[in-house]
């Protein structure tokens, strides 16, 4: 029986760390195609490692490297990733069945774990973390915004049930470096759509994040972890609320 091509498209920028997982978790793809954003580091040579298919090209934004990256693929369907990310055994075997079987959407959500310090973060709103990745060839694109980009589907979504094993940041450091960056990017695309903020949404916005985390989501279930991660969370919410409010009043 033959079934569909598969095709990993992987954008990545400076991740010597976590690429080798990324990669080595889709070894047994048809194609995977490497996207590097001018990396510093080791990321290409690790990327060649595994595959010729590595281009480096000026970053452009989220949607703008993923969606480059879906034009280089060639397979009937399309993997994306981050190179954080990896490929549970699980998930494996259910995308080789859907390639064998016959796919009855042209889309496919898949369940995400978040991993912190370690350990999946299974409450507060991080879990399922449902991720559109997977879609026909031609099917799918990464709508353009300047932070968490989102892909759409031309026809019918379904859901698989493996996950997607995600892991986010390195460390406290890490996430406070990041959220400096999306935070910016977010406050920006905000005042663009119009939005404002004022001296109570200081207060009242990341005190809401806080609580929705950690007790309405359950956060508290996942210990010290999810304690860290709700007042984390909720200082980015404070940070890009201080930014919108910075940028209302220049």
């Amino acid at each position: 029986m033959t079934r569909g091509r598969l095709s990993v498209v992987v954008i990545a920028w400076n991740e010597e760390e976590r690429l080798r997982d990324c990669l080595g978790s889709v070894g047994w793809a048809d194609e995977v195609v490497v996207v590097d954003a001018e990396s510093g580091d080791k990321t290409v040579q690790i990327a060649r490692e595994f595959t010729d298919h590595v281009l480096i090209r000026p970053w452009g934004g989220f949607a703008d490297q993923k969606n480059f990256a879906l034009g280089q693929a060639s397979g009937d369907w399309v993997l994306s990733l981050d190179a954080d990310e990896e490929v549970s055994p699980e998930l494996r075997e259910e995308i080789v069945a859907l390639l064998l079987g016959g796919a009855a959407h042209d889309g496919y959500a898949i369940p995400r774990r978040n991993l912190f310090w370690g350990a999946w973060v299974r409450h507060g709103r991080l879990y399922p973390d449902w991720q559109l990745r997977l879609f026909r060839r031609g099917h799918g694109r990464f709508v353009p915004r300047a932070v968490h980009e989102s892909a759409q589907v031309d026809g019918p979504v379904g859901r698989l049930r493996s996950p997607l094993l995600h892991r986010s940041y390195r460390d406290v450091s890490d996430f406070l470096e990041r959220m400096n960056r999306y935070s910016s990017l977010a406050a920006e695309e905000a005042v663009r759509a119009g939005q404002r903020a004022s001296v109570r949404d200081l207060v009242l916005r990341p005190l809401g994040r806080f609580v929705s985390m950690y007790l309405v989501s359950g956060g508290c279930l996942d210990g010290w972890r999810g304690f860290l991660l709700a007042v984390l969370y909720s200082y980015y919410v404070f940070i890009r609320t201080a930014k919108i409010w910075e940028r209302m009043t220049r």
